[in-house]
């Protein structure tokens, strides 16, 4: 069962720092993504192949767990362990679930961030890289974002396979 509260929690408490548990990449996004989801009991498979599951161990880690493009991949896709829906729009989202975003809109996403807060039905996000606490979700007021951005919205299912 997917724990929301403790994904959030896990999400406010290191928004601004890095956990020493965890490896700490220049492009931060997925990997501080991945953690938050794994504070919330999303299960990890995969180990050690580097291009299959969502999973970090023995001091190396899947694609997916680190990569946005892979991790958008992966959560489209996945069939066991942590798996998600596709939501139409951000307003759908609850706390806890995932955005990416290809900012270029060139089919390669780039950035990741998990909801956090609810302004009404507007969802808040807080990411890593550029450290960021209940943002705005869409980012258009980043310099990274251009009128060709494209997000997909990501409903971590609450029960996994």
């Amino acid at each position: 069962m997917y724990d929301r509260e403790a994904a959030v929690h896990y999400a406010n408490t290191w928004w601004d720092s890095y956990n020493p548990a965890y490896p700490r990449f220049d492009v931060d996004c997925t990997n501080y993504i991945s953690q938050c989801l794994r504070a919330g009991g999303a299960p990890m498979w995969g180990y050690p192949d580097r291009l299959q599951g969502w999973w970090i161990g023995g001091g190396t880690w899947s694609l997916s767990w680190s990569t946005s493009h892979s991790l958008r991949w992966y959560l489209a896709g996945s069939k066991r362990g942590m798996t998600a829906t596709i939501a139409q729009s951000a307003e759908q989202l609850d706390l806890g679930d995932v955005i990416v975003y290809d900012f270029q809109g060139d089919g390669r996403f780039d950035h990741s961030t998990i909801v956090t807060a609810k302004d009404g039905d507007v969802p808040l996000v807080n990411a890593h890289t550029y450290n960021v606490r209940q943002r705005l979700w869409d980012y258009k007021d980043s310099y990274a974002s251009t009128p060709n951005a494209r997000y997909i919205f990501f409903k971590i299912n609450d029960n996994f396979s």
